[in-house]
């Protein structure tokens, strides 16, 4: 793949920089699953330039293990999801004591609940600048009036406590600037978390292929999901448009990776309602190798951030369906790398699948475009970017300006 190219030494160059022990840094997170899927690398690249990375999550779903793993000192807090639920007040107590007693050269909150509640207390406690990454605000123009109510009201609030904000699509950065934050000073475009180009460059097919487990034939479609089962990823649509395809076509099949509390439910549509050819395969660490044997990669949820699983799929080469919101129409671009559908318009969805099943030729034209995009985003990209925003915050708190 060209635009593999090793940024990774910019990094080490301005790692060198620091002398070991420089400081404590600290990443919040609602839950440690998100920690150890996203934020690892940027984890060790903090260590590398001499600081002292600390976590503080909820382990409820697991993969706290893969976070202490990579040398960082983990810290339970029960935060839960909903911002309704009583027991975030625990998790808001077990953080005010966790920063009473330590001081953070800099904290980077992720997801609504933790990061609000980590912003308050960072600066309650003075503690070091505090970043935030938002993942896909809440808010959002296809959003229930509620969303606007509730989240756009808190981030407004939140602003006075945060020194850096990161986000990564166009529709954030505008509404962030509608709060107040300015490009270049305190307001950050990256592009996304990263994805590894590198795991995607091999185009070999291992012997232990997922065809040859689930008995698919090498000329059979493959369209994989890869997401959380939950609601927002709008599963049930892309269900219901597999129902029509399947009677159209005996020689697809439709893959789902992830795991989540919808599992259940969904496994049961699919037994009553007697849909063909589905697999769920559940949390899978071998994802590079399964959308190498992919056709072609499907995400249909209701409201994205930048979601890494497409940015994967081009990376794979492969070319995408996807509902047209918010971060996915940053990274597909409509009758080049994949095709976007409306949210519901199963039609729609049948008609874009349909057209990437029956041509071969326009799935490879659309791989080969979605692997030139995406380079910007690549992980070494990626790390370059966070690092410079890392370093201007903590040479801030060095020189005594921030908080």
């Amino acid at each position: 793949m060209d635009c593999i190219v090793n940024k990774k030494e910019n990094v080490e160059q301005s790692c060198g920089t620091y002398v070991q022990n420089n400081g404590k840094i600290l990443f919040i997170a609602t839950v440690y699953n998100h920690l150890a899927a996203f934020h690892i690398p940027f984890m060790k690249m903090l260590q590398e330039k001499g600081y002292e990375v600390h976590a503080a999550a909820s382990s409820v779903t697991g993969r706290r293990d893969d976070v202490e793993n990579a040398g960082v000192i983990c810290w339970e807090i029960p935060f839960k999801r909903s911002p309704y639920n009583p027991a975030n007040f625990k998790a808001f107590l077990e953080l005010r004591s966790l920063l009473k007693n330590h001081h953070f050269d800099l904290i980077h909150v992720h997801t609504p609940v933790a990061a609000f509640l980590g912003r308050f207390l960072a600066k309650s406690t003075h503690q070091g600048p505090v970043l935030y990454t938002a993942h896909g605000f809440h808010f959002y123009k296809e959003a229930p009036r509620r969303n606007w109510l509730i989240y756009y009201t808190a981030e407004r609030i939140a602003s006075r406590w945060t020194d850096g904000l990161i986000v990564m699509n166009s529709e954030d950065f505008e509404n962030a600037q509608k709060l107040s934050f300015k490009a270049g000073e305190n307001l950050f475009y990256v592009h996304g978390v990263g994805v590894d180009l590198s795991e995607y460059a091999d185009p070999l097919v291992c012997e232990n292929n997922i065809r040859a487990s689930l008995g698919i034939g090498q000329e059979d479609i493959i369209v994989t999901c890869v997401a959380e089962l939950i609601e927002r990823k709008n599963h049930d649509f892309l269900l219901d448009a597999w129902g029509e395809l399947t009677r159209r076509h005996n020689y697809i099949h439709l893959l789902f990776v992830g795991t989540g509390e919808k599992m259940a439910t969904l496994q049961k549509k699919v037994l009553q309602e007697h849909i063909q050819r589905v697999y769920f395969l559940g949390y899978r660490r071998d994802v590079p190798q399964i959308l190498r044997e992919t056709d072609i990669v499907t995400l249909v949820s209701k409201h994205e951030g930048l979601p890494r699983c497409i940015m994967e799929a081009m990376a794979a080469g492969k070319p995408v369906v996807a509902s047209n919101v918010r971060g996915n129409r940053d990274l597909v671009e409509h009758g080049r790398t994949g095709f976007l559908v409306e949210l519901e318009d199963i039609s729609g969805l049948i008609q874009a699948f349909e057209k990437l099943i029956l041509d071969r030729q326009l799935r490879i034209s659309m791989g080969i475009a979605g692997q030139k995009k995406i380079c910007d985003y690549s992980l070494e990209n990626v790390l370059v970017e966070m690092s410079d925003i890392y370093d201007l915050y903590l040479s801030k708190k060095a020189l005594g300006v921030a908080s």
